[in-house]
């Protein structure tokens, strides 16, 4: 009689998602495509129920809930997390705190300027009495067209603060780099936290002649803000949970995901990350003015915005031949892509098509329905709004 083959960690996985009833309802399990899809929600929706290390703005970041659920079900404490388009650095973060080795990298430098000081955080004292060494109060105008978000007086103490990090070399001090990361995230905004005058949300800036527009639309003239105890405000909040984590020797990289040389073959056991979609962020027009202060020559930058769906195929491909060097027989990857163009453009099918003939066995779709949303199925969202609405992730094991 023949046995049946011991269970694998894939087909565990694939059982836990069908079990899933976390918040009260079951999995539901469709095929389509020949896609397996289970559709659940499988994480909360709220927006600030994660450690408070993770508040900090990016473009199309993903919620810490989503690495945790994979973290958490497909490793171990001392198994290798890895992100390839780290962004702010979710994966990297939670994988962290879970007590997990930390691998991450990114096309934009200024990924490592947000992630790298938020696995070792300095403590308030150390930042206070940086913050009270900076010559913030001798700075000149660097930049007059800046003036549209900046009252003179802070516009004087950014300019000050840049240059005196930059002459410092600030990612060769942890307190240093600590307070470039919070200063990137407070430049622009829509609340007193923030160093600007009323501006869009703080994961983007805008183009001086549209924040001219603003500024004469709410009749609004940019007040002056103290740029050091904004600085110590937002790092009170960003410390206010523990633990915290502590890690010297997370390996950060800037890299092109398509070419990990800074990995070994077989080094990773879990991968979970986002692309960028499809022709929907601009990641180096978004971070112009971060770039500028972090002294980026964002011009420079290789950063992907593909806006035809045979570009982003063949760079999907491109990942998926690298990610099977250096994920380890046995590993996963978790490959998120949202939802775009209305759900009219499918992008797990793509990654699905993207991992024939490569040794990876491919498990199916999760689809983590959003409460906000009124209407959802896996093939489309369609809650009266635009935008990501639900994480889709494609779920592979390496063979």
């Amino acid at each position: 009689m023949l046995r049946k083959p011991a269970p694998t960690a894939a087909d565990d996985f694939l059982s836990q998602l069908r079990s899933f009833d976390g918040f009260g309802a079951p999995t539901r399990v469709a095929e389509e495509g020949g896609l397996t899809y289970y559709v659940n929600e499988y994480w909360t929706a709220g927006q600030r129920s994660a450690h408070s290390l993770h508040e900090i703005s990016y473009r199309a970041c993903f919620k810490p809930q989503l690495p945790a659920f994979f973290i958490e079900r497909l490793t171990q404490p001392g198994d290798a997390v890895f992100d390839p388009f780290m962004g702010r650095g979710t994966t990297p973060l939670q994988a962290a705190l879970m007590g997990r080795r930390v691998l991450g990298s990114d096309a934009n430098p200024l990924s490592l300027m947000l992630v790298r000081p938020r696995l070792n955080p300095p403590a308030l004292d150390a930042i206070a009495a940086r913050l009270a060494e900076a010559p913030l109060a001798s700075g000149e105008i660097a930049r007059e067209d800046l003036l549209a978000f900046y009252h003179p007086d802070t516009l004087r103490q950014i300019c000050a603060l840049r240059a005196w990090l930059i002459a410092r070399d600030a990612e060769a001090d942890p307190v240093d780099d600590w307070i470039r990361m919070v200063a990137l995230n407070r430049l622009t905004g829509h609340s007193p936290g923030f160093f600007s005058v009323y501006t869009m949300p703080p994961n983007q800036a805008v183009s001086v002649k549209a924040q001219l527009k603003i500024n004469a639309r709410r009749n609004q003239t940019p007040p002056p803000r103290d740029v050091a105890a904004l600085i110590l405000k937002k790092t009170r909040a960003l410390l206010a949970d523990r633990p915290r984590p502590a890690l010297s020797h997370a390996r950060l990289a800037v890299a092109d995901a398509t070419r990990l040389t800074q990995i070994e073959t077989a080094r990773v056991d879990l991968v979970v990350t986002s692309p960028p979609f499809l022709d929907v962020v601009d990641y180096r027009g978004d971070n112009w003015l971060r770039n500028w202060f972090a002294g980026i020559d964002g011009d420079s930058l290789s950063i992907a915005q593909l806006r035809s769906v045979d570009a982003w195929a063949e760079m999907t491909r491109a990942v998926f031949e690298e990610l099977a060097r250096v994920v380890r027989p046995g590993g996963h990857v978790a490959y998120e892509v949202g939802e775009v163009r209305g759900g009219g453009v499918l992008l797990e099918r793509l990654v699905w098509q993207a991992m024939e003939g490569l040794p990876f066995e491919r498990l199916g779709v999760m689809v983590n329905q959003q409460r906000f949303t009124k209407t959802s199925n896996c093939w489309g969202v369609a809650n009266n709004s635009k935008g990501v609405n639900s994480n889709r992730i494609v779920l592979a094991r390496r063979r």
